[in-house]
């Protein structure tokens, strides 16, 4: 009889079921394979050619019609462009090679057509440095142009071009007396020598001072219209296609457009370039009274502008203007104070000539002094410059 045989603890044989995570960890490895194998199949299996010889054009998606902003923005500029040219300025200069003469380019910018008789206005600083200037309508034909006069004060000029009058489309004339913040704008001219370009922007605020090469423009208009090197002596015009302002300048940290435009009002341009055209100088007004401005009397600042002096034989004199008079070595009689020139006020010397620059000789203003305690309202016949004052 065979006697059963007996393991030890240490020989057991005994077998025990997987456990939960030996399960887990088998199917993620499953998993991991699957992915591993789809991509290996995506990769070597399932390609995609780079090209396609069936290639078509998409199909055109259908726009609708123009936004009623866009159709009135295409006209203006389709109706005011053919009034804008570009301005080539041109400097002698000797060929290194050759030591001929040779008219080198300086620079360029933009202009307006004034009248049918081919006056252009334009910025002076546009010119100014240039011994010739070209000028180049809308349809590409080019003409020499002729100086006829200048503005330093308001950085005016204009130029003469004997182009057909057929191709000559003087520009409308608006004003900028009545200008609102928030109104709409719009840009032609040269930025970059890129010609024929628009922008268009809103008005930013008015009646801003701005310095131009040789004094200073008051009234100016200011647009975030984008205004480049090339744009100045170009229009700025109102949404009826109108000129409103001359652009002018730029206040920006490189020179760029992202700065703020300035534009000379049109209201200035319309008493200026007239005179140019017909005389080739600006024939300003004069008042006849030397002035002080930010005068105090025992230490309280007085109001407007002292009159210190009035000239014999000057519209001041003949409108009785007071002007201060001494009564001894330590004490003198204020003069009149000038406080408002047809409305607006006169805070500084250049307030008064800004204002007597719209101005022509002939003309009746009404000066606002306070003469004492009183306000008094003078009406003056603005008379032609004396030559050398």
């Amino acid at each position: 009889m065979a006697e059963p045989i007996m393991s030890s603890p240490g020989n057991s044989t005994r077998s025990y079921p997987p456990s939960a995570g030996t399960r887990v960890s088998g199917w993620l490895v499953m998993m991991l394979v699957g992915v591993s194998l789809a991509l290996l199949y995506r990769q070597f299996f399932w390609y995609t050619p780079l090209h396609n010889p069936f290639a078509t054009p998409r199909a055109i998606t259908p726009r609708g019609d123009l936004a009623a902003d866009e159709k009135s923005t295409i006209e203006l500029f389709r109706e005011v462009s053919p009034s804008v040219v570009h301005i080539e300025t041109l400097a002698v200069g000797r060929s290194p090679i050759s030591r001929d003469v040779l008219a080198i380019p300086a620079g360029t910018g933009s202009g307006i057509i004034w009248d049918s008789e081919g006056h252009i206005l334009s910025n002076l600083h546009v010119v100014e440095d240039a011994q010739f200037a070209r000028v180049t309508l809308y349809d590409n034909s080019r003409f020499r142009a002729q100086l006829v006069g200048y503005d330093e004060t308001s950085d005016i000029v204009v130029l003469k071009i004997d182009a057909p009058p057929r191709a000559l489309k003087p520009i409308a004339i608006g004003e900028s007396s009545s200008l609102l913040v928030g109104q709409k704008v719009f840009a032609i001219g040269s930025p970059f020598q890129f010609d024929q370009t628009l922008t268009t922007g809103v008005i930013g605020g008015l009646n801003r001072k701005i310095a131009t090469r040789h004094g200073s423009v008051s009234g100016a208009i200011q647009t975030d219209a984008a205004i480049n090197p090339g744009n100045s002596g170009g229009p700025l015009l109102d949404s009826a296609g109108r000129l409103i302002g001359v652009n002018t300048a730029i206040v920006s940290e490189s020179g760029g457009s992202h700065g703020v435009g300035f534009a000379i009002p049109v209201d200035l341009v319309n008493v200026v370039v007239p005179d140019l055209v017909a005389d080739g100088q600006v024939s300003r007004p004069w008042l006849g009274v030397v002035v002080d401005e930010n005068v105090s009397v025992a230490g309280t600042p007085i109001e407007g502008l002292l009159v210190q002096e009035v000239m014999r034989n000057s519209p001041a004199e003949h409108a009785g203007i007071l002007a201060t008079r001494d009564i001894d070595e330590v004490s003198s009689i204020l003069g009149d104070q000038l406080i408002r020139l047809d409305g607006h006020p006169l805070q500084r010397i250049s307030d008064l000539l800004d204002l007597l620059a719209r101005k022509q000789p002939g003309e009746q203003v009404t000066l606002t002094v306070r003469r004492g305690s009183a306000l008094v309202d003078i009406t003056i016949s603005l008379e032609e410059r004396p030559s050398g004052m």
